[in-house]
Order: structure tokens, then sequence, then C-alpha cells
């Protein structure tokens, strides 16, 4: 019988190295991606494992709380209604919400004029304003802990409420007027030139045209300062401590905690309602602070 004739086209010379090439560079590029998302899950671990703990030991009894049994049995959600009951827990909640919304418009409606002046406006000594404000940035606040006291205290008689706290913010903040400053650097001066063509004078030209605008700048400014005021624990220890009625969440906290025993079960569940609103803020705006941090400081 006639051998069958092979038809099969006959491969090219170099496609035997060239597939071995491909899967080659395929297989370095999963190595790749492993590696990457490796390290981010473990990075990603890092941050949540605490946060994980915090709340397993929240819903633990007190007998269970800290010990080597890392899971709740049974789950004691009734820890969150104690924390409530607690008598001034929910007065802690409206000093710090009134100490870190006041304060953070109040910051933002001081600060905004001034980063705009520093960024739009050219008059002798703006550099000077600039450097004093950088410089008031580098200032330790303990610095002037004292003198504010005895101000605050002693001459306005102002002790045992958070006033000494949300009135200087009325005066501005230097973090946050730099801040401003950059990213309204970003604008163009164009969009500003035709607002004056148009009449607008620079109140409404800040009003009409650069503030909305600024908002992504604006947004990563009042979320710094309501964080800040919502954690701040230094300020309200000297100025409120002596008054419980004006103590703040992060200051009340220290109530939960006793001479000779802890409810730390309690302290955890205190600790989880007190972060909650601050995870909800930044999971909502979090778009708009990326933003205006990315933005700020491309010109300068």
């Amino acid at each position: 019988m006639a051998q069958a004739l092979d038809t099969r086209p006959a491969a090219a010379p170099g496609a035997a190295p060239a597939a071995s090439a491909g899967r080659t560079a395929r297989r370095k590029a999963l190595l790749h991606w492993i590696a990457v998302h490796a390290l981010g899950v473990a990075a990603a671990l890092f941050f949540v494992l605490p946060f994980v703990f915090l709340v397993l030991t929240s819903l633990m009894s007190d007998q269970q709380a800290l010990t080597r049994d890392l899971w709740p049995h049974p789950f004691e959600w009734s820890n969150y209604k104690k924390v409530f009951d607690t008598p001034g827990f929910l007065t802690w909640w409206r000093n710090t919400l009134m100490y870190a919304g006041l304060g953070t418009v109040l910051t933002v409606v001081s600060s905004l004029p001034v980063a705009y002046a520093l960024a739009k406006f050219r008059f002798r000594g703006r550099h000077l304003s600039l450097m004093l404000v950088i410089s008031m940035m580098m200032l330790p606040p303990q610095v002037v802990v004292i003198p504010m006291y005895l101000f605050w205290a002693k001459q306005l008689d102002l002790s045992g409420t958070l006033w000494p706290l949300i009135v200087p913010m009325a005066f501005g903040d230097a973090f946050s007027i730099f801040l401003l400053r950059q990213f309204l650097l970003t604008i163009p001066n164009e969009y500003l030139d035709a607002a004056k063509v148009d009449g607008c004078g620079e109140l409404r030209t800040l009003l009409r045209v650069v503030l909305p605008m600024a908002k992504p700048g604006i947004a990563a400014v009042a979320l710094f300062q309501f964080f800040y005021a919502w954690n701040d624990y230094f300020g309200p220890q000297i100025y409120a401590s002596e008054n419980p009625a004006a103590w703040t969440l992060s200051y009340g906290l220290e109530s939960f905690k006793g001479a000779h025993h802890t409810d730390w079960n309690l302290t955890m569940a205190a600790t989880v309602l007190v972060m909650a609103p601050v995870i909800l803020v930044f999971f909502f705006a979090q778009k708009a602070f990326v933003e205006g941090v990315t933005l700020t400081g491309v010109k300068g």
C-alpha cells in the first residue's frame, strides 16, 4: 500500500521559540500580578485586623474580653445599648458634633478668603505673608498652650467649655490656608479675568467662580478639620476636663476605665461607636477628598 502523504503545513522555523517566549511572558505577568496583589492583601490585613479585633471584643462578655478566646460566644449585642445608657454619653455626642461641625465651618469660611488672596492677589509682602503661614504650621501647638489657657480661662473665664477651642477656628488655620492656596493656584486666571470683565468684584468672583471650582480642595480641608476636631483629646482635656457636661467623645472614653477594673468590652463598643461616623464620612466623601489632595500642589 502506498504510504499516505503528509499534507500538514510545515511549522515556521521561529514558531516554537515564539510560543515559548509567549508562555514565559505570560508566566512572568501572572507571577507579577500575584506578587503585587499579595502585598496589597497583606497591607490590607495589617490595617483591617486591628479593627476586626476591636469589633469582636466589643461583642464579648466582660469575662471573655482580652482572653485567648477570640470569637464571641454568645454575641453580646447588649454592650452597645449599655454604652448608650451610660450617663452623659449622648451629651458627649452632642458636644463632639458641635465642636467638629461648627469648627469645620468656621475654619473653611475664615481660611478660604485668605488663601484666595495669597493665591491670586499681587501685593507687597505677599511672599512674607506666605512664609508666616508656613512658619505657623511648623510651630508646635504645645508652645502656646499656657498663654492661650491663661487668656481663655483666666481673662475670659471660659474654662469648662469648648468655646476656647471653637472660637479660634474663626480666625483661620495655617494648614487649611496653605492647602487651599495650593489648590487655588491650579485654577486658571482667565476665569477670574472673565468674571471681572462681566462686572464681578473680588467677593462676587470668589463666591460665583472660585468657590464652585474649588469644591474638591474645600472638601479635603473640611475633612481634615472635621477628623482633627472629632478625634481631639488634648484640647478638651485642657479646657473641659473640670465640667463633664462639656466633655467630648474622645475624652469621655476615659470614664469607661476604672481605678481597679476596666470593662474592656464596653470600652471597645464605645470606641466602635466613636469611629463609625468618621468611617462613614470618609467612605462617602473619599472621592472629593482624594481629588482635592491629588490636585493640590500641582502648580507652585
